[in-house]
């Protein structure tokens, strides 16, 4: 661990005793003998941490740590505090110190301590360099993100705003599909039209067809008055089919000619009503394994997959995770009135290592707990829900210079292929695409490591 240090000590020969144990353990370490020096070169300097002395004559540490954190609340200060004086250290921490030391110091763990406080840091950095790439960053819409995966999606929905092709959107579940086809409908050509969503799954097989294509009056029992169906609703401008994949055989036909004839009959009706719509579907299943096995139909399929957006799990989003996080912090604090303003280090370290199956929703609603819950103005590791507070998931180790930890090809390829089905959500169609193969011949692959 390597960080910049001001070390602030009225005892010279302290600053070069700690000068020289923490310069051989690879931190860079400057060191003043006054709180008004420290200041002015805090002023046209950068440092991690500024490490110092409680006691000090005309402006001791206490005053240093208050005009410290109003120059530069980036920059962590830790006190050093005489050992048992617990006033003291109440002191420091109201004064907003980030930490404190006892004397006689502990070489190890004054060195834990300065790791911790250059990570804070670095973090507080990242998250900061992230936000403002977020509102300088050509995003799209309603998105979130600076992450590589997020850049190559935004590039490709600025190329299809301006076209009415159908478009099919695969992601995880949480991952914002519905928020993509927003995004695609509010920067497309039919913007001024109505934005329709509908969840296949949402309603009873039995209405779907109703739901989809209206009805004429008395078509069945509850049938008191005409309504038009969703395509119709959607006149002029987006319909979007969510969980397309889930949608019943026997109405797959159906919506096919719809597609196809640009007009639908509804239930109990003789007459054709006519629609333009652009039509988005999402599903959160490989499709194309659906098409494959017969679930679903391929000429349907090739009618809905004229352009596929494919949305990166949150857990690919790599420092994406912070970014939202932060933009959620924001947004339910202000909503609940709550002075909280950010994620303390050790909490975000646990958000970045957590896998978050449920993705972005799953990140919002632990966030939306935590502030609920914080009595501090940073959310803390106890704030965070348990399983991500506990989790502790490990890599597995694919390489050894243990010849007793070495592993098969077939170990390698095992473990390989484990990974990368876990990376894009079970999708076999995409895993097969990433590892260089049919998904026939992944197929066999599954079967052969019993996966």
């Amino acid at each position: 661990m390597s960080g910049r240090l001001l070390i602030v000590d009225d005892d010279q020969a302290m600053c070069e005793m700690l000068e020289a144990s923490l310069t051989r353990r690879g931190f860079a370490v400057e060191w003043r003998t006054c709180a008004e020096e420290a200041v002015e070169t805090l002023k046209s300097g950068e440092f991690d941490v500024l490490l110092t002395d409680l006691q000090m004559p005309n402006v001791d540490g206490l005053e240093l740590c208050r005009r410290v954190v109003a120059l530069r609340p980036d920059v962590p200060v830790v006190v050093i505090t005489a050992f048992g004086s617990m006033d003291s250290v109440v002191s420091a921490l109201r004064a907003g110190a980030y930490d404190f030391v006892n004397k006689p110091i502990d070489t190890d763990t004054l060195i834990l301590l300065l790791e911790r406080a250059v990570r804070h840091r670095q973090l507080l950095e990242r998250i900061r360099v992230l936000s403002k790439g977020a509102e300088e960053s050509q995003g799209f819409g309603g998105l979130i993100g600076t992450s590589t995966p997020m850049q190559k999606v935004y590039d490709l929905l600025k190329r299809i705003t301006q076209v009415d092709t159908s478009v099919l959107i695969i992601g995880e579940s949480g991952t914002g599909k519905e928020l993509v086809a927003r995004s695609l409908h509010d920067q497309g050509l039919r913007k001024d039209g109505p934005f329709v969503a509908f969840n296949c799954t949402a309603v009873p097989e039995s209405l779907l067809e109703s739901e989809l294509f209206g009805h004429a009056k008395g078509a069945f029992t509850d049938a008191k008055a005409d309504r038009a169906g969703l395509f119709e609703q959607a006149n002029g401008g987006t319909l979007l089919l969510d969980e397309i994949a889930d949608m019943p055989a026997e109405l797959q036909p159906k919506l096919l000619r719809a597609l196809e004839q640009r007009s639908v009959r509804p239930l109990g009706s003789n007459r054709e009503v006519s629609f333009d719509v652009r039509i988005v579907s999402a599903t959160n299943r490989d499709i194309e394994s659906l098409v494959e096995e017969g679930k679903f139909r391929e000429d349907l399929f090739y009618r809905l997959n004229v352009i596929q957006v494919n949305l990166p799990p949150l857990r690919a989003r790599g420092n994406d995770i912070l970014l939202l996080a932060q933009r959620f912090v924001t947004q339910f604090a202000s909503a609940s009135g709550k002075d909280v303003v950010g994620i303390s280090t050790p909490a975000a370290e646990k958000l970045l290592a957590y896998p978050w199956p449920g993705n972005v929703r799953e990140l919002r609603n632990s966030i939306e707990r935590a502030v609920a819950l914080t009595q501090l103005d940073k959310l803390v590791i106890d704030d965070l829900p348990v399983k991500v507070r506990g989790y502790s998931g490990k890599q597995p180790v694919v390489v050894s210079d243990d010849p007793e930890h070495l592993l098969t090809m077939d170990e390698v390829e095992e473990r390989y292929i484990k990974h990368i089905l876990n990376a894009v959500g079970d999708n076999k169609t995409m895993a097969a695409r990433i590892l260089g193969m049919d998904r026939k011949t992944l197929y066999r692959k599954l079967e052969k490591y019993k996966l």
